[in-house]
């Protein structure tokens, strides 16, 4: 399909030449690698369901032209790093539970990711991050302010897109989840440097910053296939569920993780003052790792006999595993939702999407 921008605005670019979804690919390969062999060869079939959708996304987003402006060249920095993209793939199988125009799901899909993206872009401002996705942030490069003023440009664009779907309330939908994730971002800098066990504390953040996007993503692909109240509630809640598995295995890689495969340091989120899932767990069973814990965040980071004492903490308390578990445990629920749905490739990609993003090590 050709693809025509909806707004005066110029165009921001995905990654053009991934050779499908990104999520897909990169699970498909960690499976392999794994020898999960059936799981696999599940996803490679399932890429080929939303090949189109996604490459749909790269094409209209691509601008060919590059950026004039610093704000532009910063956002084009970020998203030409690629990504894994599990979002918009998210919505595009969302939709194809049911029957949804091409240019619909396209825009949808565009926006969950700028969305995504902004926030990305605020967030390395805020923790003076100066590395993501194993290359110099924008703010490293373009600086503070050209960051930020790039994240607003992609939350505007976004909006626009929903607007252009014409969906009842998706773009007031949309309005809310910003909202909801801004004060999650804000709950989070508020505990920031209080190494305190709090799990229901660390499950409002994952709830509010990672998984209500996920959340909205599947409701409005869900609206745009046509589906009944009770499917979309299913794929809301199964988006819920997989957005805080997503965020607990994403803490479990800061602690744990290939640096090499995830892009930043080990205990990254622990230099800037985050408590993540594991690390509760682990002060909840050993009070004592506080002084270690702190001894990190005063330095802003861990040498290397620092990060073997936390290291050993973790595999001792058992944290390593319990947040596995429970990650585990979050998208079965989310899968189960999905059993309201009639049988369909799309149903069965949630769910492989779902197994694969609790193995992940990337």
């Amino acid at each position: 399909m050709p693809a025509a921008p909806v707004s005066a605005v110029p165009t921001v670019a995905l990654h053009p030449t991934l050779p499908g979804p990104g999520v897909l690919v990169s699970l498909e390969a960690t499976a392999a690698r794994r020898g999960l062999d059936v799981l696999a060869l599940e996803l490679a079939k399932l890429r080929e369901l939303v090949l189109a959708d996604l490459a749909e996304v790269a094409l209209v987003l691509d601008e060919r032209e590059p950026p004039e402006r610093q704000v532009a060249r910063a956002a084009h920095h970020l998203l030409d790093l690629g990504g894994k993209r599990l979002r918009p793939t998210c919505v595009a199988l969302a939709a194809r539970c049911g029957d949804a125009p091409d240019l619909v799901v396209r825009d949808l899909a565009v926006a969950v990711e700028l969305v995504h993206s902004a926030t990305l872009l605020h967030d390395d401002v805020v923790d003076l991050g100066d590395t993501r996705r194993g290359a110099a942030t924008p703010r490293a490069v373009y600086g503070n302010a050209a960051s930020i003023f790039a994240g607003d440009w992609l939350l505007v664009e976004a909006l626009r897109r929903v607007r252009a779907t014409r969906m009842p309330d998706a773009l007031d939908g949309l309005l809310d989840t910003i909202e909801e994730m801004i004060f999650a971002e804000s709950l989070q800098l508020e505990r920031r440097g209080k190494l305190v066990p709090d799990l229901d504390t660390w499950l409002k953040v994952a709830r509010g910053k990672t998984a209500s996007l996920f959340r909205w993503g599947m409701g409005a692909g869900a609206r745009a296939g046509g589906l009944d109240d009770g499917a979309c509630a299913a794929l809301e809640a199964y988006g819920e569920e997989l957005g805080v598995a997503f965020q607990a295995v994403d803490d479990l890689l800061d602690v744990a993780g290939d640096e090499r495969a995830t892009g930043k340091a080990l205990f990254a989120d622990l230099a800037e003052g985050k408590v993540t899932y594991p690390l509760c767990i682990a002060l909840a069973r050993e009070p004592q790792l506080v002084g270690p814990l702190a001894g990190a965040v005063e330095s802003g980071g861990a040498d290397a006999a620092l990060l073997a004492e936390l290291r050993a903490g973790l595999v001792r308390t058992g944290a390593l595993d319990e947040t596995r578990t429970f990650a585990r445990a979050r998208v079965e629920a989310g899968k189960a939702r999905l059993a309201v749905l009639p049988p369909s490739r799309a149903r069965a990609a949630l769910a492989a999407v779902a197994d694969s993003t609790v193995k992940r090590w990337s």
